[in-house]
């Protein structure tokens, strides 16, 4: 039986100024926690194999420094001994930056799409990773299959790995569903068969499909492990964390034994609406209802169209514990 890690949807760097111009509580910090908390099964021996799906940043050119934040984790796994292996996303525009500094014997980026194969733990494992692809529909993903050199007959175990949606994943605080049809969705018919699973980013909710919609079984489970922290606050509902795959090896690129979803700390979401317009009458309420919250939860106050609540006089009543964004409503051109 393989352990392997399933991780996705870092997203570092996001609100992570290197030299912020105003004090307050930004939430790059914990992504960053939420990385290094995940891969503590692979630093201490627990796991066989580690995958990244996808998204490491938030950002494509992030400066150096943040990109020593994201990658040194992963240097860490891998220099124990672990393989690493990481498909680029959507947000790094499909390729990764710096490749030096993940210059290590145990990694392996997938910057096109190429089968992968090594040994872990005494089984012949076979990877297909694919980058990112705005186009991912049943054509696009058995042309790239079709290129490749041809799978290894006498794998153990075969994955494929990629960054995207595939029919009957649901996303949002509405539950919105992805659909085939799309140009950027993977219809459930197209998963390719004689893999053990289908391992996919992009999709921030923890998910495990095996049919369609309609109900027509896929030829192999999709898995998404999620994003590590709650990005926008049409996930404030759910859990977040990474995944531990149990994968039996065999016949027919083995078989996917059980997904054991593992639990993060997130911060809690809150969404205020004040009805209010003049700033002292904002700032008053405001004040009021932060109280009420946990101390360090993440708020977003959404403003009526011609409310008046300067970025300062938020701040005046924001704990320094919480993260706090205002919104204010989009004028329409030609209102």
């Amino acid at each position: 039986m393989l352990r392997i890690l399933l991780l996705g949807d870092t997203h570092i760097e996001l609100d992570l100024p290197l030299r912020p111009r105003v004090q307050r509580r930004h939430r790059g910090p914990d992504f960053v926690r939420n990385l290094k908390l995940a891969l503590e099964p692979a630093r201490r021996g627990e796991v066989d194999l580690v995958i990244h799906s996808g998204d490491v940043f938030d950002r494509p050119n992030p400066p150096i420094e943040v990109a020593r934040l994201a990658y040194d984790p992963l240097v860490a796994v891998a220099q124990t001994g672990t393989h690493v292996l990481i498909v680029p996303g959507n947000h790094e525009r499909s390729r990764l930056p710096f490749p030096p500094l993940l210059a290590h014997p145990c990694i392996h980026v997938f910057d096109r799409p190429e089968r992968w194969r090594g040994s872990v733990a005494g089984a012949r494992i076979e990877v297909v990773g694919m980058p990112f692809n705005r186009c991912a529909d049943g054509t696009a993903v058995r042309h790239t299959l079709a290129e490749l050199e041809p799978p290894d007959p006498s794998a153990d175990v075969r994955l494929l790995l990629g960054h995207l949606a595939v029919e009957g994943a649901v996303v949002g605080i509405d539950d919105f569903m992805f659909r085939a049809g799309r140009r950027d969705v993977l219809p459930g018919g197209a998963v390719p068969g004689r893999y053990a699973a289908l391992l996919s980013g992009h999709i921030h909710r923890r998910q495990v499909l095996r049919e369609t919609p309609g109900g027509r079984p896929f030829e192999a489970p999709v898995v998404y492990a999620g994003s590590i922290e709650r990005t926008s606050s049409v996930e404030r509902e759910e859990p977040k964390g990474y995944a531990i795959l149990h994968v039996d090896p065999g016949p027919g690129g083995g078989r996917l034994d059980e997904v054991e979803m593992v639990d993060l700390p997130t911060r809690p979401m809150t969404i205020l609406e004040p009805k209010a317009l003049r700033q002292d009458d904002l700032q008053r309420w405001l004040d009021a209802e932060l109280r009420k919250l946990t101390p360090d939860a993440v708020v977003q106050v959404r403003l009526r169209a011609g409310a008046k609540l300067s970025a300062k006089a938020a701040r005046e009543v924001t704990p320094e514990t919480m993260s706090l964004r205002t919104m204010v409503p989009r004028r329409r051109i030609g209102a």
